[in-house]
């Protein structure tokens, strides 16, 4: 009999797990089909006919090829230096926002730093709470950030977001590691260099691809602070300028099939978002290893 009831308990569980199985075989794929649908759909909008696309019913393929979207956007005045910038500040902003990061954080997260927890609560009021845009620009300004490359840079070199996670990773890592360096003669910058840094490899990996995501979508900084100076001028703000202008063109349907270049705002947004994606898409798959080890430990332990 108990031989019975055990091979009946298995096939229960056998069972339950292919249900399992089953339904979560089809919610992971409906999941993935939700999130590609816009990007794929994007990708089909940048590919198609501007004037074609006003009649609707695109879905996964382009009903009529065409690469005016893209030449639009390619051919704006001022692109090519506006990508140099927005790599420049992306690849210059990353490396120190990270070091800048790590350092503080490494500082907060020693055990015998004094008043770390009203300092972490301090940074952590800044994260609500900002002076506004106009006492910052006038301050930017005093500053002679304004009309310069630094005020992609300086700015945005602490984030207490970014800061508080590396700290709370840096918290995970045991003390032994440093008092035993500590009695090899060990300083600090030793210990934070060849001890804590290496150990942190998944969260640096994280935090500095949040980073480069956000240098690389920025625009509102180079219109703010830079406006006047086309040498100063990003990606993203030439992208910017250039949906407005579609914008503001005649979007008659008419005027637009008589127009053999016309293109229409969706069409062109739709390229400009797969021209600027890609870059940062292709360091995911690089990256990607990184962000369970890198957010779950720094964002659960205290």
């Amino acid at each position: 009999m108990d031989k019975r009831m055990i091979l009946h308990e298995k096939k229960k569980t056998s069972l339950s797990d292919k249900i399992f199985i089953v339904l979560n075989t089809v919610f992971m794929i409906l999941f993935v089909v939700i999130t590609l649908y816009p990007v794929l759909n994007t990708l089909v909008l940048a590919f198609n006919n501007g004037t074609d696309s006003l009649r609707g019913g695109l879905y996964l393929w382009p009903r009529k090829w065409t690469l005016k979207n893209f030449n639009t956007v390619l051919h704006k005045n001022n692109l090519l230096i506006g990508a140099y910038i927005t790599v420049l500040r992306t690849v210059f902003g990353t490396l120190t926002a990270l070091a800048a990061n790590a350092l503080l954080a490494y500082i907060v997260s020693r055990k015998r730093f004094l008043f770390k927890k009203e300092l972490s609560l301090f940074w952590v009021i800044t994260m609500y709470v900002n002076g506004g845009m106009i006492p910052t620009f006038l301050l930017y300004k005093g500053l002679g950030l304004t009309n310069s490359f630094m005020v992609y840079i300086i700015p945005g070199m602490i984030g207490a977001f970014y800061m508080l996670v590396i700290r709370t990773y840096m918290g995970g890592i045991p003390d032994s590691l440093e008092e035993s360096a500590q009695l090899d003669g060990a300083g600090e910058m030793t210990i934070f260099i060849r001890i804590i840094s290496p150990l942190c490899k998944p969260v640096y990996a994280t935090v500095a691809l949040f980073i480069a995501v956000g240098h690389w979508n920025s625009w509102f900084d180079a219109m703010l602070y830079n406006r006047m100076s086309t040498s100063l001028t990003t990606l993203q703000y030439e992208l910017m300028k250039l949906l407005s202008s579609v914008m503001n063109q005649s979007t008659s349907i008419q005027a637009m099939k008589d127009s053999a270049t016309a293109v229409t705002p969706t069409s062109v947004r739709a390229a400009a978002t797969i021209l600027t994606m890609l870059p940062i898409v292709s360091l995911y798959p690089f990256l990607q290893r990184y962000f369970v080890a890198g957010l779950t430990i720094g964002g659960v332990k205290e």
